[in-house]
């Protein structure tokens, strides 16, 4: 079994004791109190107890250290340095429609730098986690991106935009982007979660990723993940900003270059 730093194992011990009540929920999903937060994007009684969960789990081992929550926003710490970045349920429209592929997601950033991460998807049990320089695991097996080189061969995931998100002009590129991938690859694929679009990037299940329009929570510890896989992350454009311009190219190393290229051709 890998050995687990300090920060990892309580990251994980946070995540199985959110998820107790979180299985639970998904299995009383019809009557859960559902409230739109704006069009086609929900929120749940369960994203916030969730949420709570992570927060006090995580503050009782670190509470010293503050916090970026989808739910609840920025909270600051004694410790400026370090933050976690969480989102108590990636893939919420999955949750409530009762589609089980959803995850919870925590980052560790130090220091400006992102440096471990945990995706947990309770219904399988996929335990993803990954510290910089230390690897990437799938539970207890590590994991490494695909060695793909050859877009005809190759699966991409992606985010497709809805209703209330992005411009028109927006869904025009992305529409251009999607036919140039498809008339390359071997197909795309749009599963509703980009923290679990990112794991699966990792695991060698993708052999790429691309979205815009996200948030830090939504992509902090799967950025981890790829990285310590062996994959690389950028923005869109080839930059280092994920956290603050939501776009995101996640690949395995020989194909990177060459998805951008598409993509970016694509969005002219």
């Amino acid at each position: 079994m890998p050995v687990q730093s300090a920060n990892i194992t309580v990251m994980i011990k946070a995540a199985r004791r959110a998820a107790n009540k979180l299985k639970r929920d998904y299995g009383e999903v019809d009557q859960l109190q559902v409230t739109k937060k704006g069009p086609a994007d929900f929120v749940t009684a369960a994203d916030i107890r969730t949420e709570k969960i992570l927060r006090e789990q995580l503050t009782e081992a670190r509470p010293d250290y503050g916090f970026l929550m989808e739910e609840t926003g920025e909270v600051e710490g004694n410790d400026p340095d370090r933050r976690w970045i969480i989102d108590p349920i990636d893939g919420t429209t999955n949750f409530v429609h009762g589609i089980p592929h959803f995850a919870m997601s925590i980052a560790l950033e130090e220091h400006g730098d992102l440096i471990a991460g945990v995706i947990y998807e309770p219904i399988n049990e996929q335990l993803f986690w990954a510290e910089k320089g230390q690897g990437a695991y799938l539970n207890d097996h590590r994991i490494r991106v695909s060695g793909r080189a050859n877009p005809s061969q190759s699966i991409f995931a992606t985010g497709i935009p809805f209703m209330g998100r992005g411009a028109e002009k927006d869904h025009d590129i992305f529409l251009a982007q999607m036919k140039a991938v498809m008339a390359a690859s071997a197909g795309i694929r749009r599963f509703g979660s980009a923290a679990m679009d990112l794991a699966y990037v990792a695991a060698g299940r993708f052999d790429g990723f691309w979205e815009t329009g996200l948030e830090p929570w939504d992509i902090a510890a799967g950025i981890v993940l790829v990285r310590e896989a062996g994959g690389i992350v950028s923005e869109l454009d080839g930059r280092d900003r994920m956290l603050g311009s939501g776009s995101i190219l996640a690949a395995n190393p020989n194909i990177h270059q060459e998805l951008g290229d598409i993509l970016r051709q694509a969005g002219k």
